[in-house]
C-alpha cells in the first residue's frame, strides 16, 4: 500500500536528554498529531472538457473561431468541404419535388378509383337487393333454379368488384403516402449529412485549443479543438489500487501545484469512478478546490493527499528510531517488540510497549 504523509504536528516538546551530537541517537517519545493520506496525481480539467471530433470525412476549409474565444452552444466551428454532400442534397430535393408531381397524377387516380368505388357499391347494392328477393320467391317456386342462381352469380361479382374496388383505392392511398414519406425522409437525411460538414459546438465554454490546421484531411477519428466551462476547474486524480479501498466521498484532500510552487490548496473528493484502469491499475476520481487558485488552465498537473485520517495527542517516534516496523532499543543492544499504528513520512504512532518518560537509541546502520 503506498501512503504519503503531509504533516505530523508536535504537541509538547521532545525532551532532549544528550548533547548536541547525541541529540539524533538518544530520544524519547513525544505526543504530536499524526495524519494518514492516499498519494495521489493528475491534473487540472475544466468542468466539463471534451475533445470535438467531426462525424464526416474531408478537407477542412475554414476555422470559424479562434482559441481562447468563449463560444456557445450550437455555434459553428468549423466548416469541412462539402461539395458532393451539396450535390447529394440538391438531388433528393428534385427527387422530393418530382415526388410531389407524382403525386397529384396519383391523387387523380385516386379520385377516378373512389369513383369505381362508389359505383360497385351502388350496383352491389341493386344486386343484392334483387338477389334477396328472388331467394324469398325461390321457396314458393317462383323462379327456376337456373335464373336463380344467375342471379345468385351476379350478386356475388358485384360483391367481388366491390371488395377489389377498396382494395385497390386503399393501395393507391399508401402508394402516395409512402412516396411521400420516403422522398422526405431522404431529403432531410441528405441535408442532414450536409449539416454534418459544418461542425458545431455541443456545450457553451470556452475553446481551449484547436489541433488541426486549414487544409488538412479530417476524418472522425481527428480530434479538431478541446472545449470546457469557462472559469470552472476540477481535479482528475488516480488512485493506485491498492489504497482505493481508502478513498471515500467528502474527504479532504492536500493538493499541490507545479504551478505554485511551496503552496497547498484544499479540495474535497466528489466523485469516484467505480471501475479500475487496466493499464495503469489506477481509479480514477474527481475533486474541486475549496477555493480555486488564482488562475488555472486545464492539464496543469498536480499531486495530492486524500487524509485518510488524522489522530491527535499519540505517543510517537521518528521511523528511523524504528527496527522492522516492531522493536525499538531501550538500551544501546536490548530490544523490545512495540505495537505501531499510523505512520507519516517522518514519525509513527507507538500503540503498545513503549511510555513517554522512556529513552529509546537510535539503532546503528
Amino acid at each position: 500500500m503506498r501512503y504519503s504523509y503531509l504533516f505530523s504536528f508536535v504537541l509538547l516538546s521532545t525532551t532532549i536528554i544528550s548533547c548536541s551530537k547525541k541529540d539524533s541517537e538518544e530520544i524519547q517519545p513525544k505526543l504530536g498529531t499524526i495524519t494518514q493520506s492516499v498519494y495521489a496525481s493528475g491534473v487540472i480539467k475544466a468542468e466539463d472538457q471534451y475533445t470535438l471530433f467531426s462525424t464526416v470525412s474531408g478537407v477542412l476549409q475554414k476555422k470559424l473561431v479562434l482559441v481562447g474565444q468563449t463560444i456557445s452552444q450550437g455555434q459553428s466551428l468549423f466548416q469541412i468541404e462539402s461539395d458532393k454532400a451539396a450535390l447529394n442534397t440538391e438531388n433528393a430535393r428534385l427527387a422530393y419535388q418530382l415526388s410531389q408531381e407524382s403525386s397529384r397524377y396519383i391523387q387523380d387516380k385516386i379520385s377516378d378509383m373512389e369513383t369505381k368505388v362508389q359505383m360497385a357499391k351502388d350496383k352491389l347494392t341493386l344486386d343484392e337487393s334483387v338477389f334477396k328477393r328472388n331467394k324469398n320467391i325461390k321457396q314458393y317456386g317462383g323462379i327456376s333454379e337456373v335464373d336463380y342462381e344467375k342471379i345468385e352469380l351476379t350478386y356475388k361479382n358485384s360483391k367481388s368488384n366491390y371488395e377489389s374496388s377498396l382494395k385497390q383505392l386503399s393501395q393507391l392511398k399508401i402508394q402516395l403516402k409512402n412516396e411521400q414519406s420516403q422522398n422526405n425522409i431522404n431529403l432531410k437525411i441528405n441535408e442532414k449529412s450536409q449539416s454534418d460538414f459544418t461542425v458545431k459546438s455541443a456545450f457553451s465554454g470556452e475553446l481551449f485549443d484547436v489541433l488541426v490546421k486549414e487544409g488538412t484531411l479530417v476524418t472522425p477519428q481527428t480530434p479538431l479543438a478541446v472545449i470546457g466551462k469557462k472559469n470552472s476547474f476540477l481535479l482528475e486524480l488516480d488512485v493506485d489500487e491498492n489504497d482505493m479501498i481508502l478513498v471515500e466521498l467528502g474527504q479532504k484532500i492536500l493538493v499541490t501545484l507545479d504551478s505554485y510552487k511551496g503552496k497547498v490548496f484544499d479540495a474535497t473528493v466528489d466523485k469516484i469512478y467505480p471501475i479500475m484502469d487496466e493499464r495503469s491499475r489506477t481509479f480514477k476520481i474527481e475533486a474541486h478546490f475549496d477555493v480555486l487558485p488564482a488562475k488555472l488552465y486545464p492539464n496543469l498537473t498536480a499531486e495530492a493527499n486524500i487524509i485518510i485520517q488524522i489522530k491527535k495527542n499519540v505517543l510517537t517516534i521518528p521511523k528511523s528510531f524504528l527496527i522492522d516496523n516492531q522493536f525499538v532499543l531501550v538500551d544501546k543492544d536490548q530490544k523490545r517488540k512495540v505495537k505501531i499504528g499510523l505512520n507519516d513520512y517522518q514519525n509513527v504512532e507507538i500503540l503498545e510497549g513503549l511510555k513517554a518518560e522512556e529513552t529509546i537509541y537510535k539503532p546503528k546502520k
